[in-house]
């Protein structure tokens, strides 16, 4: 089992060094998570929601620091962690953009960056970045091959893509990373699955739901990873029969277990996150 921290909503400028401890202490990754701005105005429902209205569960100040700009300076401070976007609005944004963000970042991380994507919810992210809500899917289908293609070149250095969506003329886009990033699938539709079993290298979701999808495209489970968030309390038995189960990869967030500045939002001290995080690696990580 593999542990990956979650730093969601956390203050920006304590991630580094909560980073760097992270790297220390056994954990085999951070999961970084992904929105542009948060409106005044908010139409969505967030699908994840508790409340009958459909809010999101955190403030409008909370930090969502651009994914491949931390990841990158994360990467820098680091030698072990695996970065993981859990996930990235990829179609939020052009084709190109998240092209060149994603492939700089496992350059400068030596390949240490897995590519979580999500169809995403947010419509006023997606109207404010002049990107269609509505095809989201069907674009994010095309975006997935798109991506490898200019990841990718044939013998002369150059490459090209011929899609449904997108069309990308022969050219090269460097650097490259010079070992395939692995594009994993979130969400709970039954889109996203369907499109996690045809296009991804893994799942963000439960075991079973992915193993049925899996089958219906007729590809097998072994060896596919498959990584959950479980809402019980940090628990090494339960954490074992996940593992028993199928699970591969844990997101864990230590922090919400510190002690709080604000009870109406995630912030804490440095030295309390600092000191949850330790705890769960010793509690947890070292028992597994």
């Amino acid at each position: 089992m593999r542990f990956h921290q979650g730093v969601a909503f956390l203050e920006t400028d304590q991630l580094l060094e909560l980073c760097r401890a992270t790297d220390e202490m056994g954990y085999a990754g951070i999961t970084v998570s992904d929105h542009i701005f948060f409106p005044k105005l908010l139409g969505s429902r967030y699908p994840y929601s508790p409340y009958e209205d459909g809010s999101p569960i955190w403030q409008p100040q909370s930090d969502w620091p651009d994914s491949w700009c931390l990841i990158s300076a994360m990467a820098a401070v680091t030698k072990n962690l695996h970065f993981t976007t859990s996930v990235y609005i990829a179609p939020a944004r052009d084709l190109y953009t998240v092209a060149k963000l994603v492939s700089t970042a496992a350059v400068i991380s030596n390949n240490r960056v897995t590519l979580g994507v999500g169809a995403g919810w947010c419509e006023e992210e997606f109207v404010a970045t002049g990107q269609g809500f509505h095809d989201r899917g069907k674009r994010l289908d095309d975006m997935i091959p798109a991506l490898r293609a200019l990841w990718s070149s044939g013998d002369d250095g150059w490459t090209e893509y011929r899609g449904s969506h997108y069309d990308v003329p022969a050219l090269q886009m460097n650097p490259r990373p010079t070992e395939p990033i692995p594009i994993m699938v979130g969400g709970i539709s039954d889109a996203a699955l369907r499109r996690m079993a045809r296009l991804s290298d893994g799942f963000l979701a439960t075991v079973e739901r992915a193993r049925k999808a899996l089958a219906a495209e007729g590809r097998s489970s072994d060896g596919f990873p498959i990584v959950m968030a479980l809402a019980p309390e940090p628990n090494v038995d339960l954490y074992k029969r996940m593992e028993d189960a199928g699970v591969t990869d844990l997101l864990c967030a230590p922090w919400m277990f510190a002690e709080r500045i604000d009870s109406r939002d995630y912030r804490s001290t440095l030295d309390a996150k600092l000191r949850a995080t330790e705890e769960f690696a010793t509690r947890i990580i070292a028992k597994m």
